[in-house]
């Protein structure tokens, strides 16, 4: 790995991706972060025995750039980044609808760029980070990449083209199963159960059905089978289900999250 690699904004993601690091065996005396807070910067040595620095330190002395910042955050960082980083450092973007391109206008020409679209799991290293190439990035780059978000999960690579399709399904991915345990949550309810006991029955049958998905190797539709007694209770919920179209609603809806993303995108470059 190269030797030093800045992250540059340590809000939940940021700090996720250096505190992961960190376990995964990244020496702290190489690693740098900034932040506009000097108590948050005093925070970040004390916890981590990391360094805090300056934007245009981090540019100047780190190999690997992650630019952790919110998207509307990207323009002004990019243009107090710009005099400082030379074309042989890899800048790792994971701010949601920036394009590698808006990126690469703003640097020196050549400077390779990879997009990472990250979704919150990575709080509990169980995220999932998407990854793409710009057009100055190599293999080598990407595997930089990978190396630094899989401290904190899993993670896939894809054409930039399909960075908006991913967003939908991973990025906001999390937020669908938030509602629906909201909702099946407020159905415990209705059935007579208290809150926190309907929320725990939801919740473990969430993770349970997760990790059988993730470890069966099986099709959901077999899983579903494998619950559905013919006369029985849950095919009498599936149809509730299929009655209310919640089916379509789930395409439409995760339709309307990538149209979004593309919608960002196009305003970001």
């Amino acid at each position: 790995m190269p030797q030093t690699v800045a992250v540059l904004g340590t809000g939940k993601i940021g700090e996720a991706l250096l505190s992961g690091m960190i376990r995964a065996g990244w020496p702290a005396g190489d690693l740098l972060v900034t932040t506009r807070r000097p108590d948050r910067a005093e925070k970040l040595r004390t916890r981590y025995g990391v360094e805090a620095v300056t934007n245009a330190e981090a540019a100047k002395s780190a190999d690997i750039l992650i630019l952790a910042v919110k998207p509307q955050d990207m323009g002004t960082l990019l243009d107090e980044l710009a005099p400082h980083v030379a074309s042989d450092r890899l800048v790792i973007s994971a701010a949601a609808g920036i394009t590698t391109g808006f990126i690469e206008e703003s640097l020196t020409s050549g400077t390779p760029v990879v997009r990472v679209m990250p979704n919150t799991p990575v709080l509990v290293d169980e995220g999932m980070s998407v990854i793409s190439a710009g057009s100055h990035a190599t293999a080598e780059h990407l595997d930089h990449a990978e190396a630094i978000f899989g401290s904190v999960g899993k993670t896939l690579r894809v054409p930039e083209s399909q960075q908006d399709a991913a967003t939908a399904l991973s990025g906001s991915g999390p937020a669908y199963f938030y509602f629906l345990v909201e909702a099946m949550t407020d159905a415990g309810i209705l059935l007579g159960l208290p809150r926190a006991q309907a929320h725990d029955l939801i919740v473990q049958a969430a993770i349970g059905a997760a990790v059988m998905l993730r470890d069966s190797g099986e099709h959901p539709v077999k899983l579903r089978e494998a619950v559905t007694s013919p006369a029985g209770t849950t095919i009498s919920a599936i149809r509730e289900l299929e009655n209310h179209g919640v089916r379509a609603a789930l395409i439409a809806a995760l339709e309307a999250a990538r149209d979004r993303s593309r919608e960002l995108a196009r305003g970001n470059g």
